[in-house]
């Protein structure tokens, strides 16, 4: 990426971040873990900040790596002066047993969501595209193919699943394409843009009707597998699915039948489960669908995002300011 490139900014949830909610940290050190990074470095000192090895004065934990989640909980256990974690993404599932089993009151956890929403949005919108398009078929195709199948987004029923920031994002680039959106989310507040917002309870109401349904969701244990064959059943057979999300939201038994059985048109999906998705599973060989490896979002783009929301919540940390992507330990995100 070029020094002046342009970069993509933070999404929030209506919601997010009542200061109230939250305990307040005392200033200090910030420790970036299990490794450092420049650009991280960068984002603290740029806040006013100090990066410092674990120590006495150490306020403050960056942690950088998905890969070594499970590292985090043995950290805090012998750093009970850390008051504050920063995780890299926003999906925080794979640190859940560390937010769980140290959720004291004097500690705060916040993670990236909202950050990367407009680059998510923008794969889900592309996927999207080439689904109802039927460029799975195409793409693949070694010679010339006249049957005529595709249909347009523009007017459609849209379904949205979740309410963060990445459902925020998408419902502003459908605008052009004149939806109707319906956003289904844990408790039934309106969202701006959306036609209808439901609760959790309502997504067996609203699925029948829906061309289009997107999974911008939180990964908890109530979501796992929030799509199986009774949600496929009550799709149309028109209808497609794109998850953009976490694999486990969808069960993934039940996604190979349904497209292989023609319950829905097709499904694309940037997740998997398992991930990475297994040489020969059969999903790779399901009718009409679309998987990419977890790529809805790139180093490239994240990098500058995570950097600056690493900057924001050091400020806050130092400055008595509002934090951005706090966790709720009790709901999982």
């Amino acid at each position: 990426m070029t020094a002046n490139a342009p970069i993509h900014r933070a999404v929030l949830a209506p919601e997010t971040d009542d200061g109230a909610r939250y305990h307040r940290p005392r200033p200090g050190s910030v420790a970036l873990l299990p490794r450092s990074s420049a650009v991280f470095e960068t984002a603290v000192t740029d806040a006013g900040g100090t990066t410092a090895p674990l120590g006495p004065d150490t306020r403050g934990i960056v942690w950088l790596s998905y890969a070594r989640a499970a590292e985090l909980g043995a950290v805090l256990d012998a750093n009970p002066q850390v008051e504050w974690v920063q995780l890299p993404f926003a999906g925080v599932d794979a640190f859940s047993d560390s937010i769980r089993e140290h959720s004291r009151e004097n500690l705060l956890w916040t993670s990236a969501k909202g950050a990367y929403a407009q680059p998510v949005a923008e794969h889900a919108l592309a996927l999207s595209l080439a689904l109802m398009r039927f460029l799975p078929r195409r793409i693949r195709a070694t010679s010339w193919d006249s049957e005529p199948r595709g249909v347009s987004l523009y007017g459609r029923e849209v379904v949205i699943i979740g309410a963060g920031g990445i459902a925020i994002e998408l419902i502003r680039l459908l605008e052009p394409f004149a939806p109707r959106i319906t956003i289904v989310r844990r408790r039934a507040d309106a969202v701006p843009g959306a036609a209808e917002t439901v609760g959790a309870d309502d997504l067996h109401r609203v699925l029948p009707r829906a061309d289009l349904v997107v999974v911008a969701a939180a990964l908890t244990g109530g979501t796992r597998h929030l799509f199986g064959s009774p949600e496929f059943e009550l799709m149309q057979d028109s209808a497609y699915l794109v998850n953009i999300a976490r694999g486990g939201l969808v069960d993934t038994d039940a996604l190979v039948t349904a497209l292989n059985d023609g319950t829905i048109a097709g499904a694309a999906v940037d997740v998997t489960d398992p991930e990475p998705l297994p040489d020969g599973h059969p999903l790779w060989s399901a009718e009409n669908v679309i998987i990419t490896p977890h790529m809805a979002d790139t180093p490239e783009m994240t990098a500058p995002l995570l950097a600056e929301r690493i900057r924001h919540n050091v400020e806050a940390l130092l400055r008595s300011g509002e934090f951005i992507g706090v966790v709720d330990p009790e709901v999982g995100y």
